[in-house]
């Protein structure tokens, strides 16, 4: 499927985290002599991700969909490296509701995303 074609989820479907574990494999082959390296990645996505969140709020309060979508983009390519599936299909559908300037339906997503990173984000801890 490809990139730019992600499904769009109901925000009414019961999301869970998932993380792929062949991701976090694939992140670990990058650099295999270095134990720190995964954390550092985890580290580096759990620490960002508040930063866009702000943007968000930001975007929301201002109804600047530029920033709404760059936002979303953002946290959305960052999901990749780690196999959050289902984070990464928020994020996209959030990206589509900023490149429409949908901002009320952007703010009812907003509210998703932000649950599903907080498991993501707890889930990631796992593998470290």
């Amino acid at each position: 499927m490809p990139y730019n074609r992600l499904p769009t989820i109901s925000m009414n479907a019961a999301i869970s985290p998932t993380i792929e574990p062949q991701a976090i494999e694939d992140l670990r082959a990058l650099n295999p002599d270095d134990p720190n390296f995964l954390r550092e990645m985890i580290d580096l996505f759990v620490q960002d991700v508040p930063g866009r969140f702000a943007e968000i709020e930001q975007a929301l309060a201002t109804a600047d969909a530029v920033l709404l979508t760059r936002a979303a983009h953002t946290i959305k390519g960052s999901c990749c490296n780690f196999g959050a599936t289902n984070l990464q299909r928020i994020c996209h559908e959030m990206e589509m509701q900023g490149k429409s300037a949908a901002f009320a339906e952007a703010a009812a997503t907003f509210v998703t995303l932000r649950a599903e990173f907080a498991l993501v984000a707890e889930t990631l801890k796992q593998f470290v």
